[in-house]
């Protein structure tokens, strides 16, 4: 079993003469009151690998005893000042779902202690007018000694300020504004845990290092860095998706083709023998995650459409029979994202990722001028989309030319994709082709995503008719989503003349 919830606090250096040298924060806001909480005395082992890949990538996992939440806590990075905390209950080994929310990380690499973290904490709580707790404000005397022996050992002091679930970022602001004037500054660590591993010996926690041979300013460099900034959302995204956390399924899969996709328009720049492979692993993944992602629109897009429908078209047990479609499918789907993420392929996927940006395959124009090589992949995922697009449209309405359709939305993607990644190098003229590449691609997915509805939709009236429920609703659905997909197929015309507007190459072609 666990728990989770977020947790936004900043930390400072103390002030001289401990809590009695705080200022006044009563009236820094909303804050009415500042009552005493009490003492508590926590002692905490965090645990890493042994070259420290949690620290590497801001995340901390420790046992901890004392205080009201004893227990298992991984704090995982979501946003500034901001983490997310899942509390597991106290056990002599790592619980098994906190190995696997880490994995992505440790890549299996054994977990053991790392240092020991002892605090004396007294305890402030900030509250409104009604008595609310808004944030709590703690001073600890930390010691911290290193699990290994001969390591060693490091005292300080911390003060600490936390808000309350619910509670509105701007206080910590206001906080952080009145302890300012009294010369209360930030700590110089970002968490207790790392400045123990400086101050201790134990060693400073990996980081990516710079990628090889990759000269400043070049087309290397932007697509290196595009493909570094990628790999970590997809690391990141891995413990959303274990818990199946809204939209995190298809955050993952986008990040997948968007890895995928800058390998295969920068191909002048690092070698497809190297990136050929890797590229088809992450297919494979995103292929995983497709019957996922898949199953959430159509659930979500039929559910949706059935709530606006008038009670006198709503014919049968007709929310009961989309629940059991859910339900059959759901669990299916569910399994095999997970056996994805369990799979021994999908680390060596992570590996791979790693060893491409830190030694990347570079061809020769990888060390030119950007402007000219990549302009030149934008510019070839524009040829590529306006040869689908013209095939699309020159065909009958049909299965036929929704296939092509469906072939020309994933054209506009990578042409997406590429401008993305030649955006920091190329600026606002291949962002603007971006943003129409953009449009392009979501009136074609919406046009598919009521393709694929109708087909489900067909799907379930058979089952409700076979089962002697009335297929009206059903055929009502299927009416609105076959008239949406001609409406869209209607206004392509004129959203591809805007993307296709020679004005949005000139630029580029230069």
């Amino acid at each position: 079993m666990t728990q989770s919830k977020r947790e936004t606090e900043r930390k400072y250096r103390p002030p001289s003469g401990g809590l009695a040298g705080l200022p006044d924060l009563t009236g820094v806001g909303p804050v009415a009151s500042v009552t005493s909480a009490g003492d508590e005395e926590l002692d905490a082992v965090y645990h890493d690998t042994e070259d420290l890949r949690l620290a590497g990538s801001s995340v901390t996992l420790r046992r901890r005893t004392g205080g009201p939440d004893a227990g298992w806590h991984l704090k995982l990075p979501a946003g500034p000042d901001t983490r997310e905390e899942v509390w597991a209950p106290l056990s002599d080994d790592v619980p098994e779902a906190l190995r696997e929310l880490v994995l992505s990380r440790t890549r299996g690499a054994r977990l053991r202690p790392v240092v020991r973290i002892r605090s004396t904490r007294q305890v402030r709580q900030l509250r409104d007018a009604g008595g609310g707790v808004l944030a709590e404000l703690s001073l600890d005397e930390v010691r911290a000694d290193a699990t290994a022996s001969g390591g060693g050992r490091a005292e300080w002091g911390e003060l600490e300020v936390e808000l309350a679930d619910g509670v509105p970022a701007g206080l910590l602001d206001a906080v952080e504004k009145r302890l300012r004037k009294k010369g209360t500054v930030r700590a110089d660590s970002p968490s207790k845990l790392a400045r123990a591993l400086r101050d201790t010996g134990v060693g400073d926690a990996a980081v990516r290092r710079p990628s090889a041979g990759v000269v400043a300013g070049s087309a290397g460099a932007y697509v290196l860095a595009y493909l570094r900034e990628q790999v970590g959302i997809l690391v990141a995204l891995d413990p959303a998706v274990r818990r199946e956390r809204p939209d995190a399924v298809h955050q993952m899969r986008v990040t997948c083709r968007r890895l995928r996709a800058c390998l295969r328009s920068y191909r002048s720049v690092l070698d497809r023998r190297v990136t050929g492979p890797v590229g088809a692993e992450l297919r494979w993944l995103a292929g995983e995650l497709g019957a996922a992602r898949d199953q959430e629109v159509l659930r979500d897009r039929i559910g949706g459409a059935l709530d606006t429908l008038p009670d006198d078209l709503v014919l049968g047990p007709v929310a009961a029979r989309l629940r059991a479609w859910e339900a059959s499918r759901g669990v299916d789907v569910r399994s095999r994202t997970r056996a994805a993420l369990g799979a021994a392929r999908y680390l060596r996927l992570l590996d791979a990722l790693d060893a491409l940006v830190e030694s990347p395959p570079l061809r020769a124009k990888a060390g030119g001028k950007p402007a000219r090589t990549m302009a030149r992949a934008v510019l070839a995922e524009y040829d590529r989309l306006a040869g689908r697009m013209e095939r699309a449209l020159a065909l009958p309405a049909g299965r036929t030319r929704q296939t092509e359709l469906h072939e020309a939305r994933k054209a506009a993607k990578k042409l997406r994709y590429a401008a993305e990644v030649a955006r920091p190098a190329l600026g606002k003229p291949v962002a603007r082709l971006g943003r129409h590449a953009r449009a392009l691609q979501q009136l074609l997915g919406e046009h598919q995503d009521a393709v694929v509805a109708q087909d489900t939709l067909r799907e379930l009236a058979v089952t409700a008719h076979g089962a002697g429920e009335s297929a009206f609703t059903w055929g009502v659905l299927h009416g609105r989503e076959r008239a949406g997909a001609e409406a869209r197929q209607r206004a392509l015309p004129g959203v591809w003349r805007a993307a296709s507007d020679p004005a949005l190459r000139a630029p580029l072609a230069h």
